[in-house]
């Protein structure tokens, strides 16, 4: 896969898509996983003497209402929201993989019913219909991972079973099916493989909806519960202290901004990228 971000095609640019993208994902996520194990201050430890402290050498991004570093925070920020983001969409590509590959290979009543229901998921507003099965299964991250992650399945199964369909009496397969090859390696050794190149941009598209999704869900109170750090709580518990301490809506806000152009702009390279190879 020759989607690297030096190399350039003969008589033309550089895929600065995916050299921006690389460049704002990796940060991020070099913040995150660094959030993990270390961070210049503690992320709950409050400081009444420094609260609302503006941005300075000795806090980069200020203090919040608690005299706590957003600094830190948002580092910490950083890994909870990339790590349910990535749970979700491995959760959700996981189930649509199989069900797709299934169905579109298959057909039959699995199909009919399977479509069926990813319709009707896909008739309800995402936002809705994530707020009703945390409603049902109670607040916290586990419970945002579930129901982001059902909310999602429907759009790969979609992707997966168009593409398996599509590939499923081509020449190779065909002459699979002759020479004895059991349907299952014939499903996830012929032509799974096949389909990643337009399955990996829907990834990180899903990737995208899932860091909004979380930060959203967080923003109004049923994510990520304190003293978790999480980059939507942080926007929301900054938003009555706009005009005191602008820094602290500002710093979580623009990474939310950094992660999600970031991923946006690796999509694209992405799909550049596979689109010339093709």
């Amino acid at each position: 896969m020759r989607i690297w971000m030096g190399k350039r095609k003969k008589g033309g640019k550089g895929n600065k898509y995916l050299t921006v993208g690389l460049f704002m994902t990796g940060l991020a996520v070099f913040l995150g996983i660094l959030g993990l194990f270390w961070t210049p201050y503690s992320t709950t430890a409050m400081s009444a003497a420094e609260k609302f402290a503006a941005p300075s050498l000795a806090h980069w991004f200020g203090t919040d209402n608690f005299g706590r570093d957003i600094f830190s925070r948002v580092m910490q920020g950083c890994s909870t929201t990339l790590a349910i983001s990535l749970l979700v969409v491995l959760f959700s590509a996981s189930v649509g993989i199989l069900l797709g590959a299934v169905t579109g290979y298959f057909g039959g009543i699995l199909d009919e019913v399977v479509m069926r229901v990813t319709d009707a998921v896909n008739g309800f507003p995402s936002i809705l219909l994530t707020l009703v099965i945390i409603s049902l299964l109670g607040t916290g991250k586990q419970n945002v991972i579930i129901a982001l992650g059902i909310v999602f399945i429907p759009s790969y199964v979609r992707i997966v079973r168009g593409e398996f369909i599509r590939l499923r009496d081509a020449d190779y397969i065909r002459r699979a099916r002759l020479m004895g090859v059991s349907r299952m390696r014939i499903l996830f050794v012929h032509i799974l493989p096949n389909i990643f190149s337009v399955f990996w941009v829907s990834v990180i598209i899903g990737l995208n909806n899932a860091i909004l999704a979380e930060s959203g869900m967080s923003y109004l109170g049923i994510g990520v519960k304190p003293p978790d750090a999480s980059l939507g709580k942080m926007l929301s518990d900054a938003q009555g202290y706009l005009q005191n301490a602008p820094w602290y809506a500002i710093a979580p806000g623009l990474m939310i901004v950094w992660i999600v152009l970031g991923f946006s702009l690796l999509g694209e390279g992405i799909r550049i990228a596979m689109g010339k190879e093709g």
